[in-house]
């Protein structure tokens, strides 16, 4: 029979080897987590500025990375226009940090083609994080896409539908004055044949609260760009 001192022996070290398996297991799964969660903001990035993904060939987190480092300028700028430097993109607090602004430049064979921005605000029950992406003038809106929210399904979770966000593609962000309006999610459908038609989408049906919490924060972000997109129209990409 084996003594007290012994079991107590075997029960610690059999602690130890489980802990630090647990441990390990553990760090593995979080940079796992933090490299699925990266690629995802990523292909919402590319989904926005109309990078097509096969529905039979998803890609990779590896395919993701290929992309964006092949076709994706990405910078950062302040209220005013300016490009700052020495900033690590991932870190900004996109919805809290109106000093630093996130910008993700769509630029092939040396040629602008998008500009992709992140975009965050209060729908019913949550806060809603996306990106939406610009044509190259600046004013026609390329494609939105939203990666995280805690809205009702069936209802304000819609917005990540593609029902929803294609309405959005095609709008202009600017009145004629060369203002930015944002665009506006009605109440209800669109009625094409007034002047305002192409700065609104369909509302969606239930979701008044979400629908227009969308329009308050797309006009909002879009407004803190507002330097830098007409830097780039005077000037070029800085």
């Amino acid at each position: 029979m084996h003594s007290n001192r012994y079991t107590l022996f075997f029960v610690f070290i059999i602690t130890v080897v489980l802990g630090t398996l647990l441990s390990v297991t553990k760090e593995n799964l979080k940079l796992k987590q933090e490299d699925n969660l990266r690629a995802d903001v990523n292909k919402t990035i590319l989904r926005s500025l109309d990078f097509s993904e096969e529905e039979d060939n998803p890609w990779s987190n590896e395919k993701v990375e290929e992309i964006f480092n092949n076709s994706i300028v990405g910078l950062c700028v302040d209220s005013e226009g300016n490009k700052i430097d020495n900033v690590v993109l991932e870190e900004i607090d996109i919805e809290k940090d109106i000093e630093r602004l996130p910008v993700y430049l769509k630029v092939i064979d040396d040629e602008l083609q998008g500009v992709a921005l992140p975009v965050a605000g209060k729908g019913l029950w949550s806060t809603l994080f996306g990106y939406i992406a610009l044509a190259p003038d600046l004013d026609t809106v390329l494609g939105i896409q939203f990666y995280k929210h805690g809205e009702t399904p069936g209802l304000g979770g819609e917005v990540e539908k593609e029902w929803f966000t294609n309405n959005f593609v095609g709008k202009k962000i600017r009145n004629v004055e060369g203002e930015i309006i944002g665009i506006k999610v009605l109440k209800g459908k669109v009625d094409d044949s007034k002047e305002d038609a192409i700065h609104q989408v369909d509302g969606i049906s239930g979701a008044t609260v979400t629908s227009n919490g969308v329009t308050i924060f797309l006009k909002d972000d879009l407004k803190r760009y507002e330097a830098y997109l007409n830097e780039i129209r005077e000037n070029g990409i800085i």
